[in-house]
């Protein structure tokens, strides 16, 4: 992770609702009008997925805005959008994703230091309901200590 790089979309959901098991780094294969609509801000990835389809990974129901000059050659804002990783990455994500109990979840949208948009994902297991009590319990308890901390000086 560089300094250089432009967030776009951040899923936070995803942290609260998923362990994270391993981090990939992948392309996005956009039309014209997406380009300048990711430019404009506002693009949302909290309820994207991605899926192995006939070999290939695609990011499925990520809202990317349509461009306010784009006119009739504006894109779909939801259409799903190729993803591009090497063949020995979509190889094991297909095996991992065929084997069950995993999910690809996208985490941050970002443009790079070349300029070139990149979406970060995630291998993730689903959290139950007791491990999210449980990391909310440590998350405030940090919280309370570290105010209770500089209380006292």
């Amino acid at each position: 992770m560089t300094a250089a790089r432009r967030v776009l979309a951040d899923n936070r959901k995803a942290r609260h609702f998923y362990f994270i098991d391993e981090r990939f780094e992948a392309g996005v294969v956009l039309q014209g009008t997406e380009v300048k609509g990711l430019r404009e801000g506002r693009a949302n990835i909290g309820d994207a997925y991605a899926a192995a389809q006939e070999g290939e990974i695609f990011l499925i129901n990520a809202y990317i805005p349509e461009y306010s000059g784009g006119n009739r050659f504006n894109h779909e804002p939801r259409r799903p959008r190729k993803l591009l990783l090497h063949k020995r990455q979509i190889g094991k994500l297909i095996g991992v994703l065929k084997r069950g109990g995993v999910t690809l979840i996208p985490l941050t949208l970002f443009f790079n230091e070349r300029g070139r948009a990149k979406i970060e994902l995630a291998l993730a297991r689903g959290k139950k309901l007791h491990d999210r009590r449980e990391a909310e319990k440590e998350r405030d308890w940090n919280r309370e200590k570290d105010r209770l901390k500089r209380e006292k000086g």
